[in-house]
């Protein structure tokens, strides 16, 4: 599996040779395409050829293209992911009401139990209210116990005063995180022959990534964790790539260890599977150890 992140952040040329990335710059650098997961261009002043675009989308590497102010702004996806995409959009677009009702309820109990573990780990008290939600979840949470979760969870992690819309060092460190993982999730779903665009849950006709919102939605935790630890005071290239570096952390799923970006794989596997097979019992998720 490939494993490598990697991140351009000053003036380069890329460029394709022989299976290659080639990183001109003050030095010439060299990193086979086949050990690269995810290429982030943080510069404005890098230029690529479009020989090498064209190799990246063959090897379903994702690129994320980032502004002036080095935040991610847009993605390159291949229009083919899988030898049967037509097949695989054919069976999205059939997916049934229930099944979809029935996976995203066990993704929103998941992600609300993440939450809760974090908040036990810190000692938090409002981890038992957590605990509460997720007992009282029903059927494609309904009762919207996620959002309910989600205001205590964020106030007991960065005070009473924090709000998800203030523009703050912490949410841009979060905005951050979540595109990172957002664009995890959408290089799978592609590779995997499905469209971004059809969600489970998510249904805004200007969201280009509907499905990766909603099964991104455990994985925000690992960021969220990262975030608290960083104690941050200011948001630049050396915090940045700290949380690019969360995909590269270790985490435990179907009983081995495996790096994020490989547990994503796994997890979206699973989440197609019993989406296809109507089988929530096919669903894996991950588990850390805090």
């Amino acid at each position: 599996m490939s494993w490598r992140i990697v991140v351009i952040s000053k003036r380069a040329k890329l460029e394709y040779n022989l299976g290659y990335l080639v990183v001109r710059s003050e030095e010439i650098t060299k990193i086979n395409l086949s050990e690269i997961s995810t290429l982030i261009v943080e510069s404005t002043s890098v230029s690529l050829t479009t020989s090498l675009l064209s190799e990246l989308v063959k090897k379903k590497i994702k690129v994320i293209f980032c502004d002036e102010k080095r935040n991610p702004v847009s993605e390159l996806i291949g229009y083919y992911g899988s030898h049967d995409t037509s097949n695989k959009v054919r069976k999205q677009i059939q997916w049934s009401n229930e099944i979809k009702e029935a996976v995203w309820t066990q993704i929103v109990a998941e992600k609300i139990r993440k939450q809760k573990e974090l908040l036990e780990y810190l000692d938090k008290e409002e981890a038992k209210l957590l605990a509460s939600y997720i007992e009282e979840i029903d059927i494609n949470d309904t009762s919207n116990r996620e959002g309910h979760a989600a205001k205590v969870y964020f106030n007991a992690l960065f005070g009473m005063k924090f709000t998800r819309s203030s523009d703050s060092v912490i949410n841009a460190a979060l905005d951050y995180g979540y595109s990172i993982i957002l664009s995890a999730f959408s290089r799978e779903i592609t590779a995997n022959g499905y469209i971004t665009q059809l969600g489970l849950f998510h249904d805004n006709m200007f969201n280009q990534f509907n499905l990766a919102s909603d099964l991104m939605e455990p994985y925000r935790i690992l960021i969220d964790r990262e975030v608290y630890n960083m104690k941050l005071e200011k948001f630049e290239h050396e915090e940045k790539m700290q949380i690019v570096n969360v995909l590269n952390q270790e985490v435990k799923i179907d009983d081995k260890r495996q790096y994020v970006n490989n547990a994503v794989k796994i997890y979206c596997k699973s989440v197609f599977d019993a989406l296809d097979e109507n089988d929530i019992s096919k669903l894996r998720f991950y588990s850390f150890e805090l």
